[in-house]
């Protein structure tokens, strides 16, 4: 029986590799797998296209605790260039471009 658990799985390489630094800066060994899969984008299915990241079985819960504290949730804002109401994750006006707290 493997010691390792799937912590998560994502289609985008860049963001796994981002969480696999962040937990490996917290000393939690991380394992990729899947990566050479997203070559053959295309060819395979979807499902299969995920990169997973692995920690061992113990140190799951605190990889999660680790991940979870790095979301920060955004407050919802009004643009001042045109007072459209804006989402948290929005850095710019999805109605005018205007940067958050800046007129055009």
């Amino acid at each position: 029986m493997e010691d390792r658990k799937v912590m998560l799985a994502s289609a985008n390489l860049l963001q796994a590799h981002t969480w696999k630094g962040l937990l490996e800066n917290q000393g939690i060994p991380v394992e990729l797998r899947g990566e050479t899969l997203l070559g053959a984008t295309g060819e395979l299915p979807a499902d299969v296209q995920q990169v997973e990241l692995w920690v061992n079985a113990e140190q799951k819960p605190l990889a999660r605790d680790h991940l979870d504290s790095l979301q920060v949730p955004k407050e919802d804002w009004v643009c001042i260039a045109c007072n459209e109401h804006n989402e948290g994750n929005f850095e710019l006006c999805w109605n005018c471009g205007a940067e958050q707290g800046k007129q055009l």
